[in-house]
C-alpha cells in the first residue's frame, strides 16, 4: 500500500506518516521508483497504535520503546520495557496533577479575597449613597 492509501485508511496525513517513519514508529519499503510501500493491515494497525499511544500522552521516544510490546489488538503486551515506561509516565502525570491542584487552590484563594473585597466595596458604596 502506498502512503496516500495509508493516509486515507488511517485519517493521518502523508506528512505525519513520513514523520512517524523518521521517528522510527513506522517502517516502509521503497519501490524501484523510490515510492514508499507499506504492509497493508500491519501498517494500518501500527498507525492506529501510534495514535492511541500519543492520545494517552506518550511522546514519540516513549512510543518507539513501547512498540515492540504492542503486539496486535488493544493494549500492550507486558514486557520489561513497557511496564517501566508506563509507570514513569503515570508518576509524571500524578506529579503534574498535584501541581495543578496546588495552583488551582492558590488561584481559588485569590478569587475568594477578590470576591470579599468586591462585596465590601459594594457595601461601602451603598452606605455612602445612603448618607449623601
Amino acid at each position: 500500500m502506498r502512503i496516500g492509501e495509508l493516509a486515507r485508511r488511517t485519517g493521518v496525513s502523508a506528512r505525519v506518516l513520513r514523520y512517524y517513519e523518521q521517528q522510527g514508529l513506522l517502517s516502509a519499503e521503497r519501490d524501484a521508483n523510490g515510492y514508499r510501500r507499506y504492509r497493508g493491515e500491519e501498517a494500518v494497525e501500527a498507525v492506529r497504535k501510534v495514535r492511541e499511544l500519543l492520545a494517552a500522552g506518550l511522546n514519540t521516544d516513549e512510543i518507539r520503546g513501547l512498540l515492540p510490546c504492542a503486539q496486535g489488538g488493544g493494549g500492550l503486551t507486558p514486557c520489561a520495557l513497557s511496564a517501566g515506561i508506563v509507570e514513569r509516565r503515570m508518576a509524571q502525570l500524578d506529579s503534574e496533577m498535584a501541581e495543578l491542584t496546588r495552583r488551582r487552590a492558590a488561584l481559588g484563594a485569590y478569587a475568594q479575597v477578590m470576591r470579599k473585597r468586591r462585596e465590601e466595596d459594594a457595601a461601602l458604596a451603598t452606605m455612602a449613597l445612603r448618607s449623601a
